[in-house]
């Protein structure tokens, strides 16, 4: 019997139990965790995605400001704008939103960021402490992935992971994660990519596969192990006249075949991409409360 793994429902689950702890705190005389977000430009899909975390916010009791900046911005004017954030003592997370402008330097204006304030985890600080196993801000999916894991009770100990793709937000430090010494973790991990050779036979010795390399329905049914467990983070709009809207959405793995063989698996929609919106609030949580680097 396949385990659908729901991160639509998880999500709400997680988002119920921060709305619970934001009551607690109001209620004991403590102040709303704030999340500002910074929009540069008018870049569609960005304007959904900044638009849903702020609806996020709301729904569990958080104050948030939006700051929208032109695409023409300066670099310099931009960091000052973080800067202000980052000194505003009322605010506790802090996101940028990228893709930025080309005359952007994303690398400047992540390095601007507070640590503190990171609760992308984006920051070299955060990307450190997380590699040492030290208390950080976690990058949202992948902290979405441990947390559907854990909460679906998946063994992780002793297994074999093999993660397809190396990015800097997902990939990498899925792999860093699911080797440390906790639980979720404690496997023995192999990380590939596009120029791994024997990609197909590698990818077939996981117990868990945690497939994040974008490209539409990669991972066939001939790529995985009877019985793995399957996390496809890959999300891709297909045209299909036969919906409403003119489009479906596919991950990276191919859903119709894959879940004939594997134990659980993600869908797409409603896995993996639910369960970042959630981790980013859970973040926010923890630098009100100052749970990372302390009050």
């Amino acid at each position: 019997m396949i385990t659908i793994i729901d991160g639509k429902k998880t999500s709400e689950e997680i988002k119920s139990e921060i709305a619970t702890r934001v009551k607690e705190i109001v209620d004991a005389g403590g102040k709303k965790p704030h999340l500002a977000a910074v929009l540069v430009g008018n870049d569609g899909a960005s304007q959904t995605y900044v638009g849903a975390k702020v609806k996020a916010c709301d729904q569990v009791g958080f104050d948030s400001t939006l700051v929208r900046l032109e695409e023409t911005i300066s670099e310099e004017e931009l960091l000052t704008v973080v800067e202000d954030i980052n000194q505003n003592p009322a605010i506790d997370g802090l996101i940028v939103q990228l893709p930025l402008p080309k005359h952007i330097s994303v690398e400047k204006v992540t390095n601007k960021i507070k640590p503190e304030k990171d609760v992308d985890g984006f920051t070299p600080a955060n990307v450190g402490r997380m590699t040492l196993g030290w208390p950080a801000y976690v990058a949202a999916t992948p902290y979405g992935i441990v947390e559907l894991l854990k909460r679906y009770q998946i063994e992780t100990s002793g297994k074999h992971c093999v993660v397809i793709g190396r990015s800097h937000i997902v990939g990498s430090p899925m792999s860093i994660l699911m080797a440390r010494n906790e639980y979720p973790g404690n496997c023995t991990v192999t990380l590939t990519h596009s120029r791994t050779k024997n990609l197909p036979e590698i990818a077939k010795t996981a117990d868990i596969l945690i497939v994040a390399l974008g490209k539409p329905e990669f991972v066939t049914a001939d790529m995985v192990k009877e019985g793995a467990v399957v996390i496809d983070v890959g999300i891709h709009r297909v045209d299909d006249s036969s919906k409403k809207s003119g489009f479906r959405l596919i991950g990276d793995v191919k859903f119709d075949e894959v879940s004939q063989k594997a134990s659980a698996i993600t869908p797409v929609p409603g896995g993996v991409g639910p369960m970042t919106i959630a981790s980013l609030l859970f973040n926010t949580l923890l630098a009100a409360e100052g749970k990372v680097y302390g009050n």
